[in-house]
């Protein structure tokens, strides 16, 4: 940025139209393509990414015998090109639905255990008493999930207790347990309960690297320094059941993952002993205001989580 430009000039000058044209620059690499994409002529293309760059005092891109180049700047700008674009987006649909008498939007950014376990219920009556709101559910994994919430792109967020949640607001959401899942006549399949430590000689099948689930593994075995043997990584849960099933080796999952898929599947399920294997998920915003209809479904996740006991097992 030109140091004598003033940042709220700089912002007069980046309209949508400049925006999308600069990104399809980007997409294609050259001036032509993006004049192709955008029905305009090429040399309107160049005009106006001059234009750009004079006003923002810096290169974007740099030409090379095969298209463009982004410089840093260039970078910086298509990043967040990419956030604006989504947001007028989201914006075009969201008023649509407006006009169509939705009374509000909920973001919603959740782990997988969460979604699988809870959410269901507690989103089926929520919108069964706020008809006129829209909830959008993302899975995310628990970092993540505290990353979007504090960049904005959810209102609410639900991540596994222990995560670090930086600057926002955290209040309890459920408990759980995590099991064993294993074929019926397994080994370790009489076994009331089990410490991951017992385990460590058989193989397992892991969550993606990201979950929590995952990480609390990979961390006590380091403490108890000894390999966890991770035959392989799957994304989602029914998938860990799956492998389980046809022994590839010993899932982890939360209880109540186990109580919907496993006795289908003839798996067995041992509860361990771990204190990490008792869980909290919990419930984050950022600090200050909130939508109505966020604040209304935050105020009915919070109810719900009262309303429901923990089980016996959990507490």
């Amino acid at each position: 940025m030109s140091a004598d430009l003033p940042a709220a000039a700089v912002l007069s000058r980046l309209d949508l139209k400049t925006l999308r044209l600069f990104a399809a620059i980007c997409a294609e690499g050259t001036l032509n393509g993006a004049a192709r994409r955008a029905a305009i002529a090429p040399s309107a293309v160049s005009k106006r990414l001059a234009e750009l760059e004079h006003a923002l005092g810096c290169a974007l891109l740099t030409r090379e015998p095969r298209g463009m180049r982004l410089t840093p700047a260039g970078e910086t700008l298509l990043h967040h090109t990419r956030r604006m674009l989504a947001s007028a987006e989201q914006i075009a649909l969201e008023l649509a639905e407006h006009a169509r008498g939705v009374r509000g939007f909920v973001r919603v950014l959740a782990n997988l255990s969460a979604i699988v376990e809870f959410l269901p219920e507690d989103l089926r009556a929520f919108l069964a008493a706020q008809g006129g709101i829209r909830v959008d559910l993302e899975e995310r994994p628990s970092g993540g999930v505290v990353a979007g919430v504090e960049e904005g792109l959810a209102d609410l967020g639900i991540c596994a207790g222990g995560t670090d949640t930086r600057t926002l607001a955290v209040c309890p959401y459920r408990t759980d347990r995590l099991v064993l899942v294993m074929p019926e006549g397994h080994p370790l399949s009489a076994r009331g309960a089990v410490a991951l430590a017992d385990t460590l000689d058989y193989d397992h099948v892991g969550l993606h690297a990201e979950s929590s689930i995952y990480a609390a593994l990979r961390d006590e075995a380091r403490r108890l320094g000894r390999p966890l043997r991770l035959r392989m990584h799957v994304p989602s849960f029914d998938a860990i059941c799956r492998m389980a099933q046809v022994g590839l080796g010993l899932g982890t999952v939360p209880e109540p993952v186990y109580a919907l898929l496993g006795p289908s599947m003839r798996l067995a399920a041992v509860p361990l002993t771990d204190p990490w294997a008792q869980r909290t998920l919990s419930l984050v915003v950022r600090p200050g205001f909130l939508p109505p209809a966020a604040a209304l479904l935050r105020d009915h996740l919070r109810a719900a989580a009262a309303q429901r006991s923990p089980p016996e097992n959990a507490r």
